[in-house]
């Protein structure tokens, strides 16, 4: 069994804390340069001040799937009912992939509204199927980062669990986002359910982040499945560098590709009142567009993140039964993302080094993690 060395987890934290939403420090593809472009952007603004910031490093040299993917021809297989052809399309999204993010203010709605500089960042990552159900699959993404240095060498990997999503058929009863770092139910009508998947998204930590919903459409060679208008969080990538709006308002849409697959966002950047209310005089700052691609490679040594998985992996089941408990408890509830300088992912990923490659003892693990996130729930 091999553990993560404290240094990598403390390098992770690190890098989830300089707000790049684990991406920052990521490995650049191999044909990446030190100069990064930016082809959707403001043509008239200087560019020093609308230079992309993000992940800046590269790593090693990765090699790109050819052809189409066995997941991309088992979704275009004929004679398949559309919950099947739902099933396989959120199945198509896990395996290993090169990762590349970008996002970019599009326009502004405020008086004398200077434009934000874009964000770029690229990474390795692998999607894990954690459960895989009739109405229900779960993906788990873990970032496996090898930082090429000024001499040519590679450092070792550093494992990042990252972002998880679950999806499930006709969901009625959500966890839905109400700004200020809280959360409430929401209960869906037959109709709104019927038909649709949710889309409930985890932060690295298992905390809840949101959760929406939305049907999937596929036509002959495309799939692609389009949320409602959800209210979302502030990323990382955002609240490390901004204190100016509170939530993100908008929709997303995923595509699967025959190479991997897509998603697009459209958000607005919000600022709310107290309540959680969206302020009325001027609620809006800006409008944000995303593009976050999943190209698959194949030859990417993903043994550590394996290995994480596998070591971790139980721990972490008890941590989703401990936030599905709470679900059912409360009508809402709200977290501090931070209590005596510790950062809620820092207290969970603590807690999976403490336990990695031992046995998990579901009841006792359920009164630590009681303990230990007990000053983090409002």
């Amino acid at each position: 069994m091999k553990q993560i060395r404290p240094l990598t987890l403390a390098l992770c934290c690190l890098a989830i804390a300089a707000g790049a939403n684990a991406y920052e420090d990521t490995p650049a593809a191999a044909e990446a340069t030190d100069e990064r472009r930016y082809t959707y952007s403001w043509l008239y603004a200087d560019d020093e001040e609308m230079a992309p910031r993000g992940g800046t490093t590269k790593g090693p040299e990765i090699t790109l799937a050819d052809g189409v993917g066995a997941a991309w021809e088992s979704l275009q297989e004929p004679g398949l009912s559309k919950k099947e052809q739902d099933r396989r399309a959120i199945l198509a999204m896990a395996g290993a992939y090169r990762t590349s993010f970008d996002f970019i203010e599009t326009l502004g709605f405020t008086e004398g509204y200077r434009p934000s500089r874009p964000y770029q960042s690229w990474g390795t990552e692998h999607v894990y199927v954690v459960a895989d159900e009739e109405d229900f699959i779960s993906l788990q993404h873990i970032l496996v980062m090898r930082i090429k240095q000024a001499d040519g060498t590679l450092t070792d990997p550093m494992v990042i669990k990252h972002w998880r999503h679950d999806w499930t058929f006709e969901d009625r009863d959500l966890q839905t986002y109400a700004g200020h770092n809280s959360w409430e139910k929401r209960r869906l009508s037959r109709k709104e359910a019927k038909g649709a998947w949710t889309q409930a998204v985890f932060q690295v930590d298992d905390s809840p982040r949101y959760e929406t919903w939305g049907r999937w459409h596929h036509e002959d060679g495309y799939s692609h499945w389009e949320s409602e208008f959800t209210l979302r969080p502030l990323p990382r990538r955002e609240f490390s560098v901004r204190d100016d709006y509170h939530a993100l308002a908008g929709t997303m849409r995923i595509s699967i590709t025959p190479t991997g697959w897509v998603m697009e966002e459209d958000a607005l950047k919000m600022v709310m009142n107290a309540d959680g209310g969206k302020r009325e005089e001027a609620p809006y700052l800006a409008r944000e567009s995303g593009l976050s691609r999943y190209e698959r490679i194949v030859g990417f040594d993903f043994s550590a993140g394996d290995e994480y998985w596998a070591d971790t992996g139980d721990f972490w089941a008890e941590v989703r039964v401990f936030w599905n408990n709470l679900y059912e408890e409360r009508q809402g509830f709200a977290l501090h993302k931070s209590v005596d300088g510790t950062p809620l992912y820092a207290a969970m990923f603590g807690m999976a080094n403490d336990h990695a490659g031992k046995a998990v003892d579901p009841a006792a693990t359920q009164d630590a993690l009681a303990t230990a996130l007990a000053p983090y729930i409002r």
